[in-house]
């Protein structure tokens, strides 16, 4: 199993797509780790990486969001805040209990899931409208 950035991937705003190769470089990581049996050990310098990384990359996505008066911004911000939130928890759990094999198992299906929820459809969305927009107002 692996993971690997496409350009099928890319909404074609460079800042958004080069952010969103650094998270794919460290989830393929994290497989990698899982693959040869070192995922638990992996797992916490990647929630924190997370915790770093959606602070800035949401932010910056929102930024833009908000410059260009996108319509679906609340809507796009709440997916934000719920990821933070269950990345949040996971980190909760963690500190209480340690590493567990489930959260190995919930971190993979939550960044599957952003992948193919979040990466490929509502940023999609949001670069052709900011394309659209940027090309018109600069």
């Amino acid at each position: 199993m692996g993971i690997r950035w496409r350009e099928s991937l890319a909404i074609g705003i460079e800042e958004i797509d080069s952010q969103h190769r650094e998270l794919v470089e460290q989830f393929a990581r994290l497989l990698a780790a899982c693959e040869q049996g070192r995922g638990e050990d992996e797992l916490k310098s990647m929630l924190d990486f997370l915790d770093r990384y959606v602070r800035r990359h949401f932010s910056d996505e929102e930024i833009l969001q908000q410059r260009y008066r996108y319509p679906a911004y609340q809507g796009h911000r709440n997916e934000h805040q719920n990821f933070i939130a269950r990345i949040g928890s996971l980190q909760q759990q963690i500190a209480a209990r340690g590493v567990e094999v489930a959260h190995l198992v919930e971190t993979n299906q939550l960044l599957y899931a952003w992948f193919v929820k979040h990466i490929s459809s509502a940023d999609r969305v949001l670069g052709s409208f900011l394309t659209t927009n940027r090309d018109t107002t600069t």
